[in-house]
């Protein structure tokens, strides 16, 4: 006879499980705890199996014998229920694990790791900062369920904020992150490559730079005037003379330093394209550092922040700036454009040597290899001869700019 609900409720459980049949296969399974769980016994390829259909009460008779009857339907079309559910939790486990922001986790740790390829500790903390902006909406989303309409109007609402060109890097970073999916077999489509034409192009905006002379010589002046905090100054007037990337700036440690032979030697991984970095140190230069001595004893840092356990803010250079008066005429980025056009301007430099100095890596490597020994006497003299520059500026002499003039020798 069929189950009815009464019976099932009257069942008493005995020492061992019991069987308590329904009909076309489907019985309930009582154990000796109480339990009761629905099961289905059925034939697929000639072997005995069975599914479970979950507990009673909380699947009633009724539920359990609908889903008997879809197993039976799909037994029907020669497939086994059994079988069918175990893929399902895989991909749900699967889908689960294959989210946006796992992915895009796995791909950071990646390209952090890729032996000569690896992007720098800056990168991938900017492009972590990315993901965060991306993963309240995206990072528990199967990477495979990113459609079009989804993305677009997530880098919509940034756009709307001001933000442009911060939604079009973060395009750009969905799209890494999918075609990585793409070819590890976890998606099957990009649609973030489509939507670049759906965006608003944000307003080119270049670092701003001095490169008049006369205005450089009121820049220097007004720096040796501020007051600010001991590792501010001393970085923006590292920035002045030696040109190089701000972060580097900012992050030189005193390992690095070889201050007797006048030489720094950024690592690798504090670089923007991965590779280890030599800048000649001029005598004033050394002496900017050396003014750090006793400020950074207990630091790793030469420019230490406010604790000695790291160095100077992001923006410590770039405030002190708008504080002097400059706020969109210089930045600390800006030094390198005015030491590049300056550097060209007077002709007595290779334009090699001038990229070699501020750290443009060649795209030919065995030409790069090349570059970083070739020119390393020229770039020693031209390091002194652009700090000694900047000490004429200063005090008003102009004349040492004027193209086709002496150069040092080496």
């Amino acid at each position: 006879m069929p189950l009815t609900f009464k019976a099932i409720q009257n069942i008493r459980p005995s020492d061992k499980p019991t069987k308590h049949a329904d009909e076309k296969g489907l019985f309930l399974l009582v154990w000796p705890t109480g339990s009761k769980r629905w099961k289905l016994k059925y034939r697929f390829d000639g072997k005995e199996n069975q599914i479970g259909f979950g507990a009673f009460p909380e699947v009633g008779l009724a539920q359990a014998r609908g889903m008997r009857d879809e197993a039976r339907a799909l037994l029907a079309q020669g497939i086994d229920p059994s079988q069918k559910r175990k893929v399902e939790k895989l991909e749900k486990r699967l889908s689960r694990e294959n989210t946006f922001g796992a992915i895009a986790r796995e791909l950071i740790e990646k390209r952090a790791t890729d032996g000569d390829k690896a992007i720098c500790d800056t990168t991938r903390a900017k492009t972590e900062w990315l993901l965060s902006l991306l993963e309240p909406t995206l990072g528990s989303v199967p990477v495979a369920d990113v459609t079009a309409p989804l993305l677009l109007a997530v880098l919509q609402d940034i756009e709307k904020s001001g933000r442009r060109e911060t939604a079009r890097r973060l395009r750009s970073f969905a799209s890494r992150v999918i075609d990585y999916a793409v070819v590890t077999g976890r998606a099957v489509h990009n649609p973030a490559k489509s939507l670049q034409r759906a965006l608003r192009s944000p307003q080119v905006r270049n670092h701003p730079a001095i490169i008049d002379p006369r205005e450089i010589a009121d820049l220097l002046t007004a720096i040796d005037g501020y007051g600010g905090q001991a590792s501010t100054i001393a970085a923006l007037k590292l920035s002045a003379h030696l040109f190089q990337r701000p972060g580097e700036i900012r992050s030189m440690k005193w390992a690095d330093l070889d201050l007797d032979e006048g030489v720094w030697t950024i690592p690798a991984g504090e670089m923007k394209m991965r590779r280890e970095h030599r800048v000649p140190l001029s005598r004033q230069a050394i002496a900017i550092i050396r003014s750090m001595e006793e400020v950074s004893t207990y630091s790793d840092w030469v420019f230490p922040s406010w604790t000695p356990k790291k160095p100077l803010s992001e923006n410590a250079v770039n405030g002190a700036l708008k504080r002097l008066g400059y706020a969109g005429k210089m930045t600390a980025h800006g030094f390198r454009s005015t030491a590049s056009s300056l550097l060209n301007e007077s002709r007595l430099w290779s334009p090699d040597a001038i990229e070699r100095a501020l750290a443009h890596q060649d795209g030919n490597a065995v030409r790069a290899v090349y570059n970083r020994t070739a020119y390393w006497d020229e770039r020693v003299a031209m390091m002194q001869w652009w700090s000694d520059t900047l000490d004429s500026l200063r005090a008003g002499d102009f004349g040492a700019l004027k193209a086709g003039g002496q150069r040092p020798p080496y």
